[in-house]
C-alpha cells in the first residue's frame, strides 16, 4: 500500500495563483516527508463553491491553465487534485486530476452532483461518465469527489468492483454542528461493505457564510479509524498505509466545535475579503460579548474596537460591563453617547407622530442611530463591522432593519440565543480569567430600547422559544407536531407567524456562519410574499 498525504488546505475562490502556490507548497511538503501520493480536497484550484464563476468561459480556462502549470511540476510524487473541467461540447465539470511524471495522467468526472440544502451543482455541472480507475505504483485506485462516496450504489463501488484495491475521496465538505461524527459513520460503513481502505480528505476554511472544518481520515478496509487530521485547520496528515499506527486527532466536543467554526469563519471571510480591522456594537448584553470575544481570538485585540452608544434607556450595569468587557479583551473601547441625536430626531417627528403613543417606532431610532454610527465609522476607517444578532432574534424578527441588523458579517446569526450561552461560558473556561463578566450571563436580556424592557417579556422564555423554533426551522414540522411535544399553543402559534412574516428582514441581513444543519441562508429559500398558514 502507499504513503499518501492528506493536503487538508484553505483555498480562496477564485485565487488560482494563490491556490496554485499553496497546492506546490503542500506538494514539497508531502514529497519530503516521502509520500508517494498527495491529495487535495475538491476544486482545490478555483475554492469551492465557486457559483457562477464558473459560468464565466474564462474563469474554468484560467482554472484549466492553474492545473496544466501543476502537472508540469509533478514530478517524483503524484497529486491528486480537484479543479473544473470543461470538453467541447462547452459542458463543465466538477473534476479530479492525476497529476504524474510532468503530465495530467487522468481526469475524472463527479457523478452525484448535490442539488439541496447550500449545494446547487445542477445549476453549473455535467454528470459524469468516467470510471476514475487509475494505476498509482502498481496499485489500483478508485478516484471519487465529495457526494459520490454519500450515495450507496455510486460509482464508488463500480470502482471496486473493477479492482480498486484503494479508494481517494477529494471533499469540500461544509460544517455543521456534528458533521464531523456523520461523516466518519458514512465512511465506517462503506469501508466495511466494501472491505477496501478509503482515503477522504476535506478542505478546511471559510467561504462567505460556509466553514469547512477538515477532519481528513483514512478509514482501513474493516471500518476502523486509521488517521484524521485536525478540525479547522490547515495540516499535512501523511499515512503509511501500511503501518498499524497513525495519528488521530481527539474529536471536539459540541461548544468546542462550534466556537472554532464561528472564529474560522469570521476571520476567513474579512481576511479574504480584504479587511485587517472589525468593529462593533458593544451593548453590554451578551451576544456583543460573545461577538467580542470571537473577534479577538480571529483578528487579535489590537483589530478589534468596541463602541458603545447609550441612550438614557441604558443602565449603569449594561454601560460598565460593555467597557469591563473590552478591558478584559484588551481591545479599543469607544463611548458614543447618542441621547442627543435621539431627542433631535424625536423633536424633529413631533409633528408628524402628534396624537400617537410611543411604540416600536421610537425605539428603532435608537438601533438606527447606532447602525449609521457604525457605518460611518466604518466608511472613515476601512473597518468591517460585525452585527451581534443571534439566530433566535432572526427567526422572529425581534431585530432592526438597518439599525443593530447592519454591517458587514452577521456572526452569529446562525447560533440560537441559549447557544450564545453555552458557547460564553465555554469562552470565559478555555481562559485563564473570566473575559466575559458573570453579570453579562446572569443579567435578563433586553434590547434596552425603553424602561424596564425585557427579552422574554416580548419572546417568551428563551429556552422554549428556542425549542420551538429549531423545531420548526430544522425541523420542518408544523404547529401542531410542536404542540404535540409539550409546547404551550399560543407561543408556538405566535412564533410561528413571527418567522413567517419577518423573511423580508432576513433576506436582508449579512451573510453569517453556517453552523447548524439548516441557516437562515441557501438552506432557507422561503419566498417573502406568502400566504401559506399551518
Amino acid at each position: 500500500m502507499l504513503k499518501v498525504s492528506l493536503a487538508q488546505i484553505n483555498p480562496t475562490v477564485g485565487d488560482l495563483a494563490g491556490n496554485t502556490r499553496k497546492i506546490l507548497d503542500y506538494t514539497a511538503q508531502a514529497q519530503k516527508a516521502g509520500a508517494a501520493l498527495v491529495v487535495f480536497p475538491e476544486l482545490a484550484i478555483c475554492g469551492y463553491p465557486p457559483e457562477d464563476l464558473v459560468l464565466k468561459r474564462h474563469f474554468v480556462a484560467n482554472n484549466i491553465k492553474s492545473l496544466d502549470a501543476l502537472a508540469k511540476k509533478a514530478r517524483g510524487i503524484s497529486v491528486i487534485v480537484g479543479f473544473v473541467d470543461s470538453d467541447s461540447k462547452g459542458n463543465i465539470y466538477n473534476a479530479a486530476a492525476l497529476l504524474s511524471q510532468g503530465k495530467v495522467q487522468a481526469v475524472y468526472h463527479k457523478q452525484q452532483l448535490p442539488n439541496y440544502g447550500v449545494f446547487d451543482e445542477k445549476r453549473y455541472f455535467s454528470v459524469g461518465e468516467t470510471l476514475g480507475l487509475v494505476t498509482i505504483e502498481g496499485i489500483k485506485v478508485g478516484i471519487n469527489v465529495c457526494e459520490d462516496i454519500w450515495i450507496d450504489g455510486a460509482i464508488y463501488q463500480d470502482q471496486v468492483k473493477a479492482g480498486a484495491k484503494l479508494l481517494i475521496n477529494i471533499s469540500s465538505s461544509p460544517y455543521h454542528s456534528g458533521k464531523l461524527k456523520e461523516r466518519e459513520a458514512l465512511l465506517k460503513e462503506r469501508a466495511k461493505k466494501i472491505k477496501v481502505p478509503i482515503v477522504y480528505v476535506n478542505a478546511v476554511g471559510g467561504q462567505d457564510e460556509l466553514v469547512f472544518d477538515g477532519g481528513s481520515m483514512v478509514m482501513a478496509a474493516d471500518g476502523n479509524l486509521m488517521a484524521r487530521a485536525v478540525q479547522f485547520e490547515e495540516t499535512l496528515l501523511t499515512v503509511d498505509l501500511k503501518a498499524k499506527e497513525h495519528p488521530i486527532a481527539p474529536a471536539l466536543d459540541s461548544a468546542e466545535e462550534i466556537y472554532k467554526a464561528l472564529v474560522l469563519g469570521t476571520r476567513d471571510y474579512a481576511g479574504k475579503s480584504g479587511f485587517k480591522k472589525v468593529a462593533l456594537g458593544l451593548s453590554g448584553g451578551v451576544d456583543s460579548a460573545l461577538v467580542a470575544a470571537i473577534a479577538v481570538d480571529a483578528f487579535g485585540k489590537d483589530n478589534v474596537v468596541g463602541i458603545s452608544m447609550p441612550t438614557r434607556f441604558n443602565s449603569k450595569e449594561t454601560r460598565r460591563d460593555a467597557q469591563g468587557l473590552a478591558k478584559n479583551l484588551g481591545i479599543e473601547f469607544k463611548e458614543i453617547p447618542i441621547g442627543k441625536i435621539f431627542d433631535m430626531y424625536l423633536k424633529t417627528m413631533a409633528p408628524f407622530f402628534a396624537g400617537t403613543a410611543a411604540n416600536t417606532a421610537e425605539e428603532n431610532i435608537q438601533a438606527r442611530i447606532r447602525g449609521n454610527i457604525l457605518m460611518a465609522m466604518a466608511n472613515k476607517f476601512g473597518w468591517l463591522i460585525l452585527t451581534t444578532g443571534n439566530k433566535s432574534e432572526m427567526a422572529v424578527g425581534y431585530c432592526t432593519l438597518y439599525g443593530d441588523m447592519s454591517g458587514g458579517y452577521a456572526v452569529i446569526k446562525d447560533v440560537f440565543k441559549t447557544k450564545v450561552y453555552e458557547l460564553c461560558r465555554y469562552r470565559n473556561h478555555i481562559s485563564r480569567d473570566a473575559v466575559i463578566p458573570k453579570s453579562i450571563l446572569l443579567r435578563a436580556p433586553s434590547a434596552e430600547l425603553r424602561l424596564n424592557q425585557t427579552d422574554e417579556e416580548s419572546l417568551g422564555a428563551y429556552e422554549d422559544l428556542d425549542k420551538i423554533l429549531k423545531a420548526y426551522i430544522e425541523g420542518h414540522a408544523s404547529p401542531q407536531d410542536i404542540v404535540a411535544l409539550g409546547m404551550n399553543a399560543k407561543m408556538v402559534e405566535r412564533t410561528v407567524r413571527l418567522v413567517d412574516t419577518n423573511e423580508y428582514k432576513r433576506r436582508q441581513a449579512p451573510p453569517g456562519v453556517k453552523i447548524t444543519a439548516r441557516s437562515f441562508g441557501k438552506d432557507w429559500r422561503l419566498p417573502i410574499t406568502n400566504r401559506y398558514k399551518e
